[in-house]
């Protein structure tokens, strides 16, 4: 029996004239089109030479077809390779020369820039594929037959290749197989209660864990359907609300919609789920949400590695500020980060996760998937944390960014929630940057409300007797709005490259 993604959603699909995506615009894509249409795509791919195992690379912009061609990909046993629409030339000839892929595809917008580059790294074939379903991709799949039986695969066979952000050194390729995939989004299915009469609201990118795996495979396995947005363009978000039952987005999103007055209860409604994650959310933002609308937002947290390793309880409390707990068949602790001695319950260190959602390794990278497992299979998610009394699960920060000030560690989230807490202050960032006496000094970038009359001097005030005196920064600056990435993440890895020389003398 094959282990094949596409082979199990098809599989579950009862009804194939229900739908599966309807586009903002009034496209609409039933279950039967979408499986005609993978088929087509992975007829295309054979055709072109794409063998099980072969790397199929991706940088188109968000549409049906897009993730259609994803289903065709797997379906065809080649492994996807999502690319950020953001990526320079430079950097794509990093992510093409690594991976090595049969076939890249782009929008119709770069071909003339990419095909060279593709050619000269070895790149059989590059094709283009457009927002609205044109390009020599789609002209392909359309002469293609739409009967195909998908290639057997087994649990461990590789499905799809993920880049890590690359925030420290280049970027590493996860490698996630078809068990990696299945299992986090069946046990997802469950633990957050989606049916066939489920619609999703998804605004969000697909070239990401988060939209592409967690968002459209928890439908597609749930038989369920999803509004299809390009991107987040709160207006239209506010729009399509009435018409949903769920929505999964990264805080920003939920920031933007409280500054709309027409969110209400009586818009949402309908609504019986919002999740948040890719980046922590406010307690300030989770509160306002639940006065404003009668719910309260569920975080989870996952990694490209790992998808979902935690969830707050679809039943029970969902704490603001905590990622719940761990998901049915992950296990999780919580670990000194040099020994890896297991650390007792309330203590922070390294959070190690293991199950069947954890990732293959890094492509051809032996030696740094060796450094990330423990001897027992755990993998070492460089993300610090916590569990409490309750069993919560609390994110604390990245491994590299906590702050060692005069031979103390201060972890950042401490001192974020204090600023954050304060009077005026919108949110904040804390960062450690290379001091003469202390090694690192706390230093914290704030963006503030236009009307609050915060300066370094009150905040310092503020913060003096709420903190240990190592915690408390040594310089406070304001900022319009904090560098974040596409998912919402904020990049301090800028702001200690902004802030590098702030106390040298």
């Amino acid at each position: 029996m094959s282990d094949n993604l596409y082979t199990l959603i098809r599989s579950r699909i009862q009804d194939p004239a229900k739908t599966f995506i309807e586009t903002g615009e009034g496209r609409v894509f039933s279950y039967a089109d979408t499986f005609a249409l993978a088929q087509r795509f992975a007829n295309a791919l054979v055709a072109l030479g794409v063998q099980p195992g072969d790397r199929v690379a991706v940088q188109v912009d968000k549409s049906p077809e897009a993730l259609i061609l994803y289903l065709g990909v797997i379906a065809a046993g080649a492994i996807y390779l999502p690319l950020n629409v953001g990526y320079t030339l430079a950097e794509l000839e990093y992510f093409i020369g690594d991976a090595e892929p049969r076939v890249v595809v782009c929008r119709p917008s770069v071909e003339k820039d990419l095909a060279p580059l593709a050619q000269k790294l070895g790149v059989a074939h590059c094709l283009t594929l457009g927002s609205k379903g044109e390009g020599s991709l789609m002209d392909k799949a359309n002469a293609a037959s739409p009967d195909f039986q998908a290639v057997a695969r087994q649990a461990d066979d590789l499905a799809a290749i993920l880049y890590t952000s690359g925030t420290t050194g280049r970027s590493k390729g996860a490698m996630l197989s078809h068990r990696n995939l299945s299992s986090n989004a069946l046990t997802l299915v469950d633990y957050w209660r989606f049916t066939r009469d489920d619609v999703l609201l998804h605004a969000l990118p697909i070239f990401h864990t988060h939209g592409l795996f967690v968002a459209s495979n928890i439908i597609l396995l749930a038989g369920a359907a999803m509004i299809f947005l390009p991107k987040f363009d709160a207006e239209e978000v506010l729009k399509q609300l009435p018409r949903v039952t769920s929505m999964m987005g990264v805080p920003t999103f939920y920031v933007r919609l409280l500054q709309s007055p027409d969110l209400t209860r009586d818009l949402v409604k309908h609504v019986r789920l919002f999740v948040s994650g890719s980046a922590p959310l406010l307690a300030d933002t989770h509160k306002e949400w639940e006065a404003r609308t009668g719910h309260r937002i569920l975080e989870r947290y996952g990694m490209t590695e790992t998808n979902m390793n935690t969830s707050n309880p679809y039943d029970g409390d969902r704490v603001a500020g905590t990622v719940g707990f761990p998901l049915p068949g992950v296990s999780l602790r919580i670990a000194d980060p040099e020994s890896g001695k297991i650390l007792a319950q309330g203590e922070i260190g390294m959070i190690e996760v293991k199950g069947p959602n954890v990732f293959q390794g890094y492509w051809r990278m032996p030696e740094k998937t060796a450094a990330e497992f423990r001897p027992d299979g755990f993998f070492i998610t460089g993300d610090l944390g916590k569990i409490d009394e309750r069993g919560y699960v609390h994110i604390v920060g990245r491994g590299k960014d906590l702050i060692i000030s005069g031979g103390y560690n201060v972890y950042p989230k401490e001192v974020e929630t204090e600023i954050d807490a304060l009077p005026g202050v919108i949110e904040s960032a804390v960062i450690g940057v290379q001091h003469p006496d202390f090694g690192e000094g706390v230093t914290a970038v704030i963006v503030k409300q236009k009307d609050a009359s915060l300066d370094e001097a009150a905040v310092l005030k503020a913060l003096d007797g709420r903190l240990a005196k190592f915690k408390l920064p040594k310089r406070v600056f304001f900022h319009d709005d904090l560098p974040r990435n596409t998912m919402g993440k904020v990049q301090k890895n800028l702001l200690r490259e902004q802030y590098k020389d702030l106390y040298k003398r």
